[in-house]
């Protein structure tokens, strides 16, 4: 059973063509990861879908009907990217307030259990930490006991404690029956959530595939050092310079520190870690 779709959507900002004829399925059940680096149209994609925009051309389905129509809207949870919390309400007052717009809605205590926010209950929400802050925000989408939730970047500033209970959470909703849409930079947090992966880039969809086919895509190191004069290496798909460091991005980090250690140019402060997703797909998208 489909609950959301686009067919060959397009979105336009003035000049700019955040979408381009996007066709996009959402079945029932499971997490559906979107990934891409900043601007690539992922926000945009998510703000059709619930409604929030219209599209330029093209279709975009909510339950088999308008996602601007409240009966089609009131199924869903969202969690956006910025969210204003009113800073004189308590943590518990807040997620009454927004329980009194749904028919049937999850009880205060059990929520705030969920999401490890009973201990700050009774707190403004103005005197919350950001971390605390984002997972209000995230236990406000789960409310209404939605069928489908869209989540943009939910774990963004929360420690490593807290990103880990929060993916708890959204596992449990979906082994419960609920589907997840989630945007996220963090390979490890589609990795640890997600059924499938939607890769955008310059609002097109680049990729529709399983975690593991992503995977293989982005297998790109970065290699960091601090060198005077740096020769053309074989296997570098991109070179950044900052504060004066090198950065060489290869699929091959170890052939690549041996090519640099036979052209005998001296260097230091030799690093080699992965890259962001971010930095992945921007490398992979330049052509």
């Amino acid at each position: 059973m489909l609950l959301a779709r686009t067919v060959e959507v397009s979105r336009r900002y003035g000049e700019t063509l955040a979408l381009d004829s996007v066709s996009l399925d959402i079945p029932q059940g499971g997490v559906l990861g979107l990934l891409g680096p900043n601007g690539a149209g992922k926000s945009t994609l998510i703000n059709l879908l619930v409604g929030l925009r219209r599209p330029t051309s093209g279709t975009v389905e909510l339950f088999g009907g308008d996602p601007r129509k409240p009966e089609n809207r009131r199924r869903i949870g969202m969690t956006p990217q910025e969210t204003g919390l009113p800073a004189t309400l308590r943590v518990r007052e807040c997620v009454e307030f927004v329980a009194q717009h749904f028919p049937d809605s999850v009880p205060p205590a059990a929520l705030l259990d969920r999401f490890g926010l009973t201990d700050v209950a009774r707190r403004q929400t103005g005197g919350l930490s950001g971390g605390q802050k984002r997972r209000l925000a995230v236990a406000l989408a789960f409310v209404g006991k939605p069928r489908l939730v869209f989540l943009d970047e939910p774990t963004t500033g929360l420690d490593v404690q807290a990103r880990r209970a929060l993916w708890d959470a959204i596992q449990g909703f979906s082994q419960d029956g609920g589907t997840v849409v989630l945007t996220s930079h963090y390979l490890e947090e589609i990795e640890a959530l997600a059924d499938r992966v939607v890769v955008v880039g310059q609002g097109r969809i680049l990729a529709d595939d399983t975690v593991a086919a992503i995977r293989s895509m982005v297998g790109i190191h970065r290699v960091s050092l601090d060198v005077a004069d740096l020769p053309e290496l074989p296997g570098v798909v991109g070179v950044e310079q900052a504060d004066g460091r090198t950065s060489l991005l290869t699929p091959d980090a170890d052939q690549l520190v041996r090519d640099l250690v036979q052209t005998g140019v001296p260097f230091h402060g030799l690093q080699v870690q992965p890259t962001t997703l971010e930095e992945a797909f921007l490398t992979l998208t330049k052509a």
